[in-house]
Order: structure tokens, then sequence, then C-alpha cells
């Protein structure tokens, strides 16, 4: 039975099934809860390195800011588990019960208005998706529909995340400042600290990372994952094919937004609470460092590339308190020297040395252009033909010209040689 080409073929079912087995069975058994949870939290982060491989890896757009979203999904999810945890029983010794600590702190008598639609699960769950998009929309078209790329999209994005964490860190009664939001307990009365509740937000988080991953994968071998990797080659080339470049753009952006703030929510359920320290600068580098280092063009690179940069930051910052960070940087440093394709390079040179799946050789040998030339080829035939055609125009149009200017010289030589005899 053949593999499906969505998935990658044989050698793209055999990884997803070598991550499934890793994050379904092999951890689970081999680690404590603690641990366990220390690796779903892991896991939320890969969420945001999915998304990237998407942006970054086939669309060609680095964006600085993936913690915004991250952080938007967070504090969406945080707001409701925080309005169950401040029930009027739970803060009868406030002077304004039922609404959260940190409101009472700053003397808020009341509780916002835009607070009180997250009283409602399902409305938490779509604001954790339509809010980021939203809010990606709106700086995606403010900034391709004026053709803003490169270094100076990846800039405005990092300013906008340090704008957006001081935002939040300046508005402490309505945000919980720099604290975040803490103390978050239960889910619909489900005790989201115990031990069962662990295991199993574990494996929600995994199963929605696989969907996230299938999903991808599906927009990769889809016509829209073609013009991608086109655009991000040849961009001026599909935009002269006739396609709106700015809105491929957009899209992706936003589908981007929307993973980073699933695992976002994802992260305030299983970790119990939300800061900005999660929104700013140096979260959203360390998302760009989880992409490179598992390979930017690889969805499942990119989940090791997650698991092994926390692992080590965790191992680091255990062991050597005061250098990991030192540590953490020389890691990036080594892996962009020395691996530029990340541990997915790794694999195909390994897969490729050692024959392990017979089509690696031939993708190998054409790094980037089996799928991306697909539609660039098609645009650059299209451009090769009308200027041939028009080359050919030119010359049919110019050859009698040429001929006939040269008879003519040679009549008028002769008749001057017969003046002057």
């Amino acid at each position: 039975m053949k593999a499906s080409p969505v998935l990658g073929g044989k050698e793209g079912v055999i990884g997803l099934a070598v991550l499934a087995a890793v994050i379904f069975v092999i951890l689970p058994l081999s680690v404590d809860i603690f641990r366990l949870n220390l690796i779903g939290k892991y896991l939320t982060y890969a969420f945001v390195a999915v998304g990237l491989v998407m942006l970054w890896g086939h669309g060609g757009i680095l964006s600085l800011g993936q913690g915004i979203f991250f952080g938007l999904g967070g504090y969406a999810m945080a707001m409701f588990l925080k309005l169950e945890a401040s029930d009027p029983e739970s803060t009868k010794i406030q002077s304004t019960p039922g609404i959260p600590d940190f409101m009472d702190w700053n003397q808020l008598t009341a509780l916002p208005w835009f607070w009180e639609p997250f009283k409602s699960l399902p409305f938490t769950l779509i604001a954790v998706l339509t809010i980021p998009a939203l809010f990606a929309y709106i700086i995606g078209y403010a900034m391709f529909k004026r053709r803003v790329g490169g270094v100076y999209f990846s800039i405005i994005t990092q300013a906008i995340a340090l704008i957006l964490s001081i935002l939040i860190v300046g508005q402490q009664g309505y945000t919980g400042g720099v604290n975040g939001m803490t103390d978050l307990r239960t889910m619909l009365g489900w005790d989201i600290r115990s031990d069962s509740a662990k295991y199993i937000l574990y494996f929600v988080n995994g199963l929605l990372l696989f969907g996230a991953i299938f999903l991808s994968k599906y927009i990769m071998s889809s016509k829209f994952g073609m013009l991608l990797l086109a655009m991000r080659d040849k961009e001026e080339r599909v935009r002269f094919s006739g396609y709106d470049v700015s809105n491929f753009k957009i899209f992706i952006f936003c589908l981007a937004a929307m993973m980073s703030a699933v695992g976002g929510a994802m992260f305030t359920l299983q970790v119990g609470f939300m800061s900005p320290s999660f929104v700013g600068i140096v979260p959203s580098i360390e998302m760009v460092i989880f992409c490179a280092v598992g390979g930017r063009a690889s969805l499942i690179g990119a989940v090791y590339g997650t698991l092994l940069v926390n692992y080590g930051k965790t191992v680091f910052s255990e062991t050597y308190p005061e250098l990991w960070l030192f540590l953490m940087g020389g890691l990036f440093i080594s892996v962009v020297m020395f691996f530029p394709n990340g541990l997915a390079g790794i694999w195909d040179k390994l897969a490729t040395k050692y024959g392990w799946f017979k089509d690696k050789a031939e993708v190998a040998k054409k790094p980037e252009v089996s799928t991306s030339g697909v539609e660039a080829q098609v645009v650059l035939t299209e451009t090769t033909e009308t200027m041939l055609a028009a080359d050919s125009t030119n010359t049919a149009t110019k050859a009698p010209r040429k001929r006939a200017s040269k008879k003519d010289t040679g009549l008028e030589s002769s008749k001057m040689r017969g003046a002057e005899a």
C-alpha cells in the first residue's frame, strides 16, 4: 500500500509514527508526573514552532513576535479560569467579592465589560482562535498590502511584542500586571492541578499538536503550499503571474497566529498561570530558535527542536544557574554554523548516506526544487515563452530591414563606382 503524499510518503509516515511513539508511549512510561507535565509545557511551544515552519520555512516570512499570539491565547484561557476561581464564596474576604484578586487590590469595584463574556467556556474557546487571528490580520494587512517584508517586518513584529508586554504590565488592574494571572485551579469544577488532570491535559495537548501537524502537511501538499514555496523563492514571478501575494502572506500569518494561540491556551491549562514574560521579545526569539534548531523546513523537526532546546534549558539552568544563558547561546550558534538545516538536515544527510529511503537520494539532489519549483517553473515558463515570442517577432521584423539595407548599400556602392568610371 502506497503511503499518502499528504503525509510525506513513506518517510513522512515513519517520522510521524516515531514522534507519536515518543510523545504518547515512551515519555509517559519513562518519566514521573512532574517531568511529564514539564514536557507538556515544552510541547505547547511546539505549536509556535510548527506555525513558524509554515510561516518562515515555507513562506519566507520571519516573525519575531509570535509570543504575541501565544500570550493572547494564554490570556484568553486564563481569564476564563480566573473568573471561575473568583466566585463570591472564594473571594468573600475581598472588599469587592466576585472579581479577581488583582482587581480588588487595584481598587476596582466591578468586573470590566470585556471580562464578562469570558465567563462562558464556548466563548473562550472561540476567542482563543479568533482574537489572535484578528490581531494577526490587522498587522498582516497593514504590512503586506504595503509590501513591507524581510527584516523590516521582523523588526516591526518585535516592536509590537514589546509594546504589548509593556501594555499588559502597565494595566495591572485589568491584566494582573507583571505577576500575570495566577492561582488558576479549576475548569468547570474539574481540578486541573491533580495528577490525573495533568495526564489528561498532556495527551490532549499531544493530540492537538498532531492535528496542527496534519493540517500543516495538508496545506503544504496542496496548490497553496506550492505557491507558498514559489513565493518564498521567487515572489516577484508569482506576483507577475497574477496572484495576490499579500493575501497569501496574510492567510499564513493568521494561521501561524492561531496555532500559537492554541499552544498558549494549553500552556495556561497545564502550568496554571499566564504572565507577560511569555509575550515579549525574549520568548518570541526563543520560539524562533526552537524552529531553527529543529529545521525550519521540517514540521517534525520543529517538535524535536523544541523538546531539545527546552530540555537543554532546564538541564543547564539546574546544573549551571549562572552560565545557562551562555550555554544556550553557544548551542544556537553551533547549530547555525555547523547544522544550518537543523536536526532535520542531519537526518536527511544520514538517510541519504546510508540509503534508508530509496527516494531520499533523488530528493537530496534537488533540495527545495521538487516542490517550490513546480509553481515557480510554471511562472518561469510563461515568462520565457512570452520573451521568446517577443524576440521572434522582433527578429522577423528586423531581419528583412537589415537585408534590404545591405542590398541597398550594395546598389549604391556599385552606382558610385560606375559614376567614377
